[in-house]
């Protein structure tokens, strides 16, 4: 397990000193008496990430499908018949028992002083540190807030993840779809990639790229050949059984947020369609190539792209409300 003793500073601290309606880097310093409220997150963090790596993929995922609905507000984290978990791209998020557990020790030592919202990006943060194949940290802005309204309503939440998480969405498309959310080619490439570099998906999701590619019947011909018989050994076409597969095929970088995604899409093994394809297209082969040979670079920006995600139409002071617990609202 990675110390925490490297820090890399990606933002420039914001003089901001009002919790209504600006978010800071470090607000919740000194508020909680002795207390460091991300000392006890990260805590909670660090103990189940010892037991379950594939932590920081989840809380990756959650964090994504959370704030881009309509922001980063912790609505994905409430329970209910008709709650944002029970969407179908929802389905498959997890890690919310971690974020309870945050929020539970952290109102032991401050009763409603940290938002969940607060908890995810914080506790998103310390999941990638402990993983990162340099040890940095990247400092996500407080405070947010949750809403207190309806959920969403499960046809919008079906929709938007349709757009930004469908692997074989193009690229012109999902350069459009987070353009729409404020953010840039580059972090696109970054959110997407670095989102991809962790964690696993099953079989049924790249079938078509290994058998019958846009039913030509022939396999996806940017699929590296070699990588495609691997995968066919394992994803079988017609079997019963959905198999899962690593994101990232390079031995012992499975588990680590580096840039392993775009050198394996340089080299033409990318699982998902979206990652081969950004490697490609002319919008989008730049910063791939550049991403791809330089991996301390990678850090750098992947960290001020999330910091930009987790501040992604977000609730402060009474434009929300801080739960008492994160499934419910007040």
């Amino acid at each position: 397990m990675k110390s925490f003793g490297v820090v890399v500073a990606l933002l420039v601290l914001l003089n901001l000193t009002s919790c209504h309606g600006a978010l800071q880097t470090g607000f919740y310093n000194g508020k909680c008496g002795t207390n460091n409220v991300e000392s006890i997150i990260r805590n909670v963090v660090r103990q189940r990430f010892s037991r379950d790596p594939t932590i920081v993929a989840a809380l990756l995922r959650l964090q994504f499908h959370d704030c881009f609905v309509t922001g980063c507000d912790a609505s994905l984290l409430l329970n209910g018949p008709s709650s944002e978990k029970t969407s179908p791209p929802n389905f498959s998020v997890r890690g919310y028992d971690l974020i309870d557990q945050a929020k539970s020790a952290v109102e032991r030592a401050c009763p409603r002083l940290v938002s969940c919202a607060d908890i995810i990006a914080v506790a998103t943060r310390d999941a990638v540190a402990l993983n990162s194949s340099t040890n940095y940290l990247y400092a996500p802005r407080e405070p947010r807030t949750e809403e207190m309204n309806a959920g969403k309503d499960k046809a919008t939440v079906y929709i938007v993840h349709l757009h930004v998480s469908r692997p074989s969405i193009s690229v012109p498309s999902s350069i459009a779809f987070f353009g729409s959310k404020g953010f840039t080619a580059r972090d696109m490439v970054l959110l997407i990639g670095g989102g991809h570099t962790v964690g696993i998906t099953h079989c049924s999701f790249i079938q078509d790229r290994l058998f019958n590619f846009r039913n030509t019947g022939r396999p996806d011909p940017s699929m590296n050949p070699t990588l495609r018989n691997q995968l066919r050994g394992r994803c079988p076409q017609g079997s019963p059984i959905d198999n899962l597969i690593n994101l990232d095929q390079t031995p012992g970088s499975s588990l680590v947020v580096d840039n392993g995604s775009y050198r394996q899409a340089r080299a033409g093994r990318a699982i998902f369609e979206i990652d081969q394809s950004m490697a490609s297209h002319r919008s989008t082969s730049g910063i791939v190539f550049s991403l791809a040979n330089n991996g301390a670079s990678f850090q750098t920006q992947f960290g001020a792209a999330m910091i930009k995600m987790g501040a992604l139409q977000v609730l402060t002071g009474r434009s929300g409300e801080i739960r008492r617990t994160c499934g419910r609202r007040n």
